[in-house]
């Protein structure tokens, strides 16, 4: 009897950790990129990480199996475009706004596709509670002096468009290809941003042997081994704990930003943060269909 509860906890509790080690890992990713901007810039580490992810991806789901249509070349463009537009983005944010900020207005985008699909009562409130955390974070009346980048903050918004944007296509391309079209997608959107990556910044200095190493660990953090987690929870947790758990992401980001790039919020930042966060939260355990928010940085 004991061990048959204790392997009943232990196959909730396996999912939930690969999910929380997935955030953690995303995170100190791009905590650690951060670190690169002063040396390549964001675009060039952008361009590094999609290259190396790319490489990744492939190795793992081996696309080139895939039997591509004429019907399935726009969406899996237009998901390749959307993936590299909010990696790109955010990137841009990341230079100038604290990592836990840009990660809850880059929220945003899916929280939103989440909240349209609905169209009941409680779905105002939640709406309500990011108007809130928006009006309290964005450079507003009086919150324009609080310290935080003004075009930075719309980089953040403008890689939660981008997240939307992932969604939506990435569904639409998804539906013959399953987890093999984020290789796909990736690929696209290498084809895009290295090019602009390298054109921001010296390919010399990109390619040099203290730089790769680097952004090989950066890759392997924000891309391969998120996802390979993410991919193991998925198929171990409801849609509604899946989404209820991703919805600490922007707590998770402020934390490591706090730990590794000592940024620190005030307490105005940080209810406005939780605000988002209670929002998502509240979205995705009153959803009615079984969409869930997907991740993919």
């Amino acid at each position: 009897m004991l061990s048959a509860r204790h392997s009943a906890k232990l196959q909730v509790f396996y999912p939930v950790l690969l999910l929380l080690l997935s955030m953690l890992s995303i995170q100190s990713g791009a905590s650690l990129a951060k670190t690169l901007f002063p040396v390549i810039g964001a675009p060039a580490v952008t361009a590094l990480r999609l290259l190396l992810g790319t490489l990744i991806l492939f190795f793992i789901f081996k696309p080139w199996r895939l039997k591509f249509t004429r019907e399935s070349i726009m969406p899996l463009f237009l998901y390749g475009l959307s993936l590299g537009a909010m990696n790109y983005l955010f990137y841009l944010a990341l230079e100038t706004i604290p990592l836990g900020i840009a990660v809850a207005l880059e929220f945003t985008g899916p929280l939103a596709v989440a909240m349209f699909s609905s169209r009941r009562a409680i779905d105002f409130l939640w709406i309500i509670l990011v108007i809130a955390g928006l009006g309290l974070l964005l450079p507003i009346g009086d919150n324009i002096h609080d310290g935080l980048d003004p075009l930075g903050m719309l980089y953040a918004l403008g890689a939660g468009v981008g997240w939307a944007l992932y969604i939506v296509f990435g569904q639409r391309a998804g539906k013959g290809y399953g987890a093999a079209t984020v290789s796909v997608g990736s690929l696209i959107a290498a084809f895009i941003f290295v090019p602009i990556g390298m054109l921001q910044s010296s390919p010399d200095i990109m390619f040099s042997w203290s730089i790769l190493p680097i952004a090989l660990a950066i890759a392997i953090l924000s891309t391969a081994f998120p996802y390979t987690l993410e991919m193991i929870a998925l198929t171990r947790l409801p849609a509604k704990t899946f989404g209820t758990l991703m919805s600490l992401e922007p707590c998770m980001g402020a934390f490591i930003g706090i730990i590794f790039l000592h940024e620190h919020l005030t307490l105005i930042q940080w209810v406005a943060l939780v605000f988002i966060v209670l929002a998502s939260i509240g979205s995705t355990t009153t959803m009615k269909s079984k969409t869930k928010i997907e991740e993919v940085k």
